[in-house]
């Protein structure tokens, strides 16, 4: 009897070791899921909705000129050799017209052929028209928009009428094939309603991106609408839970990007990487940026389209300095942790717009970002060493009833 407990103790240390040092391999794999490129083009600050908790938003905002972008091909055309994403965001970018749209698209897309451009845009889809849509589809733009959830909510938090009138933009997107996914902001008054909120974009059919209301560099009170660090944490894991539940049914963008960090070992979008040097964004008077969050604050203004600057021109602006003074405040603050590969300190923006510009500490919501990395990485080390359904170290378990996926099918899930 005694050795046949050996021989299952040495089977059970055996197999350990064998899934554990798959998981570790696995976590080398080198993969193509990093941030591209990116180019934000800003045409307008101005936007017709009044969001309590916007801090993007500037009223009697100009809108960004032909000339200016035929300045940002100018610009690009040497600039880098990689393939280049535009984002046209704002404000309300849909504000710039169908004509602005007419011409910018073929200049972008012709004048920098080289660099394989790929186009996005993120609006709330109240400005959309049959023909604007029809431009948009062209050129296969997937489209962001914005609901907070139920009629009820999305108007509380983001005006009265917001929802009626994005609902029939959402229409006009769809019945010109555009693919349409929306953000969903959490606020501290919301997140009470979050299984409403989930249950809402299921039963609708609506893929789903949530955003958490930040803090403002804007707002006299930027954190009134703010979600508590632990409550986000809270809230993905949540969402993690409702996911895995009904992956046949839904998209949760955040989700699958969060699996796929802890999966590659590496940040797949801006807020988990170092952005710096790779996302740009164009106010609209061709002023550049470290991102769209900082368009019309002066402060950041690292160089203007029309001057054609380079790479080494940028990096003498303040803010350039600043966004690289914040990686090395990761680096030197954040080595023992153990998701800083693939978080690495979250968003700049987030880090300085409590302490006024300054970079006194990694993004604010750190503890929801450990939450739900160190939730997704148990669930996924359990799965490779036997959880329902699956041998548990050589010993026989029974068959789970109702198993449902677990955290590897969102990381194998094609993005």
């Amino acid at each position: 009897m005694s050795e046949m407990i050996k021989i299952l103790v040495d089977d059970v240390a055996r197999k350990t070791e064998l899934n554990l040092n798959t998981i570790n391999s696995l976590r080398k794999v080198k993969t193509r899921c990093y941030m591209a490129y990116h180019v934000m083009l800003i045409p307008t600050l101005g936007c017709p909705s009044k969001c309590s908790y916007c801090w993007s938003s500037e009223e009697g905002s100009p809108v960004m000129s032909i000339e200016t972008i035929k300045e940002v091909v100018k610009w690009l055309k040497n600039f880098r050799s990689e393939p280049v994403t535009f984002t046209f965001h704002g404000g309300e970018p849909l504000l710039a017209g169908a004509d602005f749209y007419r011409k910018a698209l073929p200049l972008l897309a012709e004048g920098l052929s080289h660099l394989k451009p790929a186009f996005a845009l993120q609006t709330n889809l109240w400005k959309i028209t049959p023909e604007l849509a029809q431009i948009l589809a062209e050129y296969n733009i997937p489209i962001g928009s914005s609901l907070d959830g139920p009629q009820e909510l999305t108007d509380l938090q983001r005006g009265k009428g917001y929802y009626e009138k994005t609902m029939r933009g959402y229409e006009i997107a769809k019945a010109s094939g555009l693919k349409v996914s929306f953000i969903c902001t959490f606020t501290s008054y919301s997140v009470k309603f979050r299984e409403d909120i989930f249950n809402f974009f299921l039963e609708n059919g609506l893929n789903l991106k949530l955003h958490p209301a930040l803090p403002s560099l804007r707002s006299e009170d930027p954190g009134k609408w703010a979600l508590d660090p632990e409550e986000y944490g809270e809230l993905l894991v949540y969402l993690l839970d409702k996911y895995l539940e009904n992956m046949s049914r839904i998209e949760l963008m955040n989700i699958d990007h969060l699996c796929k960090c802890v999966f590659t070992n590496r940040g797949t979008v801006c807020t988990f990487v170092d952005c710096m040097g790779d996302t740009f964004a164009v106010g609209p008077d061709g002023s550049i940026y470290p991102c769209y969050r900082f368009v019309g604050m002066p402060d950041y203004v690292m160089g203007n389209v029309h001057d054609h600057p380079n790479m080494e021109d940028l990096a003498q602006s303040p803010a350039w300095k600043l966004m690289f003074q914040f990686k090395e405040y990761v680096d030197q603050n954040c080595g023992e942790c153990n998701y800083i590969k693939f978080c690495r300190g979250g968003c700049p923006y987030n880090a300085i717009a409590p302490t006024e510009g300054e970079v006194k500490g990694v993004d604010p919501h750190c503890t929801a970002y450990k939450r739900i990395f160190k939730e997704i990485t148990e669930r996924w080390e359990k799965e490779f060493l036997g959880g329902s359904g699956m041998p548990m170290f050589g010993f026989p378990s029974e068959p789970a009833r109702d198993a449902r996926p677990g955290v590897m099918a969102i990381m194998l899930k094609r993005l």
